[in-house]
């Protein structure tokens, strides 16, 4: 049985959920036995747990807790079609059925209309409720904050913990909650919004914390656009992202096929409008920002915080803390090809990917559509459109929104993780210039010798169809 006693005085929302969580303290160092209520799995990060498990010849404790998806490895080319000898990752997806098929594990198989990235397809089926703690072998299980749960990325051997005992040995964390206040300027997405709080706070700023969103802005986002933010929040170092649930989330939650009905939605909501942070619950930092400052951003370098805005240019060198150039941003200079000074806008791209468990959802695709409508992809970019889900793809061909996107000349292809991070057949060659609406921009991260440009769905879009790097706003005014 859970314990749900918490200490006296006001609590954070993160606080709150490891309090009701805690099977028990372990130590006086902030180490907590602590109950996992959900996992999702797949076909990348959980063999060696599954094997581990066997080779133990033990059993999973609760399977109807997992959730197993194939989405890293499988091939999204226009036809999906089952797997087959030979093929990228078949042995990783026929290792995956078979152990969801042995140990009593639900899987959304290549095949199924529920197939997709999993931090799509699970929030979209209802597996995520408020209240809930989510671990995954994902680093961006932090998307499932947006709901008002708490998730985060765990190794193969905590996978393989959590699917024995349904528990972890956990350390809790610092809390931090950054406030955005203001509306969203016109151009602006909260992918740009969540770029602007990593350049703020760095790559690393957030590390050792678990962060809360709050603010006006926050509440005035769509439940899709959360996400985007929470997702993202792990770029800044952040092992867990919260915002409190509201009505926008139960509404969204309430059209989804796994949530509580009747009776129990009422009694589910009625809990869930106590999952936020007390007033006087204090924060071990505080961060801020005006949305109103914020432009569509664009990555520049070779880690997410090295952004700026569109209007912009790449910083110069500068010295480090023992007077020399700073290597690392001179390294991310060199891999990129870019020089100091140089202005963002106008740099070439030789491809556009819009995508990932960060921006391929169904308001990242209507933004998308809203840009390149009677517009054509430039001569010598590659333009292709990989929708996070198998429902999203077909809420987007039912939109009339796939027609747009094929006229333009863009490809439009079946669910999965994709070019994010060149798992499959969806590989960049070296030099190649990708607009990408990922979450990371790495060294190789899309292909040996890639170069990745993060920027929102719209500013990819106006990328593809202007040959090159371009604000978004300039091309909605045209219209």
């Amino acid at each position: 049985m859970l314990n749900t006693q918490t200490s006296d005085g006001p609590k954070t929302l993160y606080d709150k959920h490891i309090d009701a969580h805690t099977v028990c303290s372990l130590d006086d160092q902030g180490h907590v036995l602590l109950y996992v209520d959900r996992q999702v799995l797949n076909e990348y990060t959980s063999p060696q747990a599954f094997s581990g498990i066997r080779d133990a010849e033990r059993s999973v404790w609760r399977p109807n807790t997992s959730l197993a998806v194939v989405d890293h490895v499988n091939s999204t080319s226009a036809e999906r079609r089952q797997v087959r000898r030979g093929d990228n990752g078949v042995l990783q997806i026929e290792y995956l059925r078979k152990n969801c098929e042995d140990y009593g594990i639900e899987l959304f198989d290549i095949l199924d209309k529920r197939q997709g990235i999993e931090h799509v397809v699970a929030p979209e089926q209802g597996f995520i409720l408020p209240g809930m703690v989510v671990a995954a072998g994902d680093s961006h299980t932090t998307t499932y904050g947006a709901l008002g749960a708490f998730g985060f990325g765990i190794g193969t051997s905590e996978i393989e913990h959590l699917l024995v005992t349904q528990t972890l040995v956990y350390k809790r964390l610092k809390t931090m909650r950054i406030t955005i206040s203001g509306r969203l300027p016109i151009g602006v997405t909260s992918k740009d919004i969540i770029m602007a709080v990593i350049r703020k706070i760095g790559a690393s700023g957030a590390s050792g914390y678990a962060v809360e969103f709050a603010g006006s802005l926050i509440h005035d986002l769509s439940v899709e656009a959360r996400m985007t933010i929470c997702n993202m929040a792990v770029e800044a170092g952040a092992r867990g992202a919260f915002m409190a649930p509201d009505e926008k989330v139960f509404q969204y939650l309430k059209a989804t096929p796994r949530a509580p009905r009747g009776l129990d939605w009422e009694r589910a909501v009625t809990a869930w409008r106590a999952l936020r942070s007390d007033d006087q619950a204090v924060f071990d930092r505080e961060v801020y920002l005006d949305a109103e400052d914020v432009e569509p951003m664009v990555s520049w370098g070779t880690s997410p915080d090295q952004v700026a805005g569109i209007d912009g240019a790449v910083p110069g060198l500068r010295a480090g803390a023992e007077g020399g150039i700073n290597h690392n941003m001179e390294r991310a200079l060199s891999y990129m090809g870019l020089s100091p000074g140089q202005p963002l806008a106008g740099v070439p791209i030789t491809h556009a990917f819009i995508g990932s468990c960060t921006n391929a959802r169904i308001e990242d695709l209507r933004d998308v559509a809203r840009v390149v409508r009677g517009r054509k992809v430039a001569t010598g970019v590659r333009a292709i459109i990989v929708p996070g889900s198998t429902q999203v793809r077909e809420q987007a061909d039912a939109e009339g929104l796939a027609g747009i996107f094929i006229d333009a000349g863009f490809e439009w292809r079946q669910s999965g993780c994709s070019m994010c991070l060149a798992m499959n057949d969806d590989v960049l060659g070296p030099g190649d210039r990708c607009a990408s609406s990922t979450n990371r921009n790495f060294e190789g991260r899309q292909g040996a010798g890639a170069r990745t440009h993060l920027m929102s769905p719209a500013m990819v879009a106006a990328a593809a169809v202007k040959g090159h790097i371009f604000d978004v706003r300039k091309l909605e005014r045209a219209d």
